[in-house]
């Protein structure tokens, strides 16, 4: 028995030295990186964060925050067709996502929407905003919007989380359990991201790649899975609710992520918030179905302008 916890120890070691040394090899977000971002930087209480500004000089303000992998090119798609309409989009990488920095912290709601509060108070945003978010970015704004209703003119969610979610038992496994699922995460997780992303071309693709080469956003995803997307936002939906905040929500009807059952559920929470689903759709809609999307979103927001 002791020459059996000896060896597990030992191998137990070995793993989390190579996953450590795995880590260490891949790039960190610095100045270097941030050569190739097409924005401009926000320093911030947490670090920089990435940005762009799109549209106009003037108009209405439109905010879009992007979800748990993907960074803020999954908007590119969308964003014409919102300037088209006369907004002026802002768009920006989370934490640990994109070219934005990492801080230390658990990436809980808080977390992003301190970050999100910031980046408006430094761009000088004082006036009535619409936000979009998708999928951890719907949680992301639900919460934003709950807490200061007086600054937010709308809210659009695209297959939003903190509603309902759905988890591979390994995902589970990674969020509940300490260390070993930390070592899940950076081993097991990490190859099947690889591997998706591999049988992927575009743009967003190409952004995911980058990520998964860069120090700390393994466990930046890891981190919001166990905090932010753990969260589920009932309260915060039916203040929306009571504060008559408009919601409008869209959801792909084959999400295998964000399940279509969420859109009842919401109904539930808040009967005024529209809702509509998308034929054929998966979680990726914002660059698989951005045609679809966009022509659900640009009806919303020509009937409220």
């Amino acid at each position: 028995m002791v020459n059996f916890l000896i060896i597990f120890g030992l191998c137990a070691l070995a793993i989390w030295a190579f996953l450590n040394f795995e880590e260490a090899r891949r790039r960190p977000i610095d100045r270097n990186a941030r050569r190739a971002a097409p924005g401009k930087f926000a320093k911030l209480s947490g670090g920089q964060t990435h940005y762009r500004w799109s549209g106009r000089t003037r108009g209405p303000v439109i905010v879009l925050v992007h979800g748990l992998t993907t960074p803020s090119v999954v908007w590119d798609q969308i964003i014409p067709a919102l300037n088209d309409l006369g907004f002026r989009v802002l768009s920006y990488d989370l934490y640990g996502r994109g070219f934005s920095d990492l801080p230390r912290g658990e990436q809980s709601l808080a977390y992003f929407t301190r970050q999100l509060d910031e980046l408006l108070a430094d761009q000088g945003i004082d006036e009535d905003i619409t936000l979009i978010g998708y999928s951890m970015g719907g949680s992301i704004v639900t919460a934003f919007a709950a807490a200061q209703p007086h600054r937010v003119a709308r809210v659009l969610l695209v297959a939003s989380a903190g509603i309902e979610l759905k988890e591979s038992r390994l995902e589970q496994f990674c969020r509940k359990v300490p260390v070993l699922g930390d070592w899940s995460h950076r081993l097991i997780v990490a190859r099947q991201m690889r591997r998706g992303v591999a049988a992927k071309s575009g743009e967003v693709a190409q952004a995911q790649k980058a990520q998964l080469a860069r120090r700390g956003y393994l466990d930046a995803v890891l981190s919001s899975r166990r905090h932010a997307l753990a969260q589920t936002l009932e309260t915060e939906h039916r203040a929306l609710s009571r504060d008559d905040v408009p919601v409008f929500a869209f959801w792909a009807r084959e999400d295998t992520t964000i399940p279509i059952s969420a859109m009842g559920t919401l109904a539930q929470w808040n009967r005024m918030a529209r809702q509509e689903d998308i034929a054929g759709a998966g979680h990726a809609m914002p660059y698989s179905y951005a045609e679809a999307l966009v022509s659900k979103i640009t009806t919303v927001l020509r009937e409220l302008t």
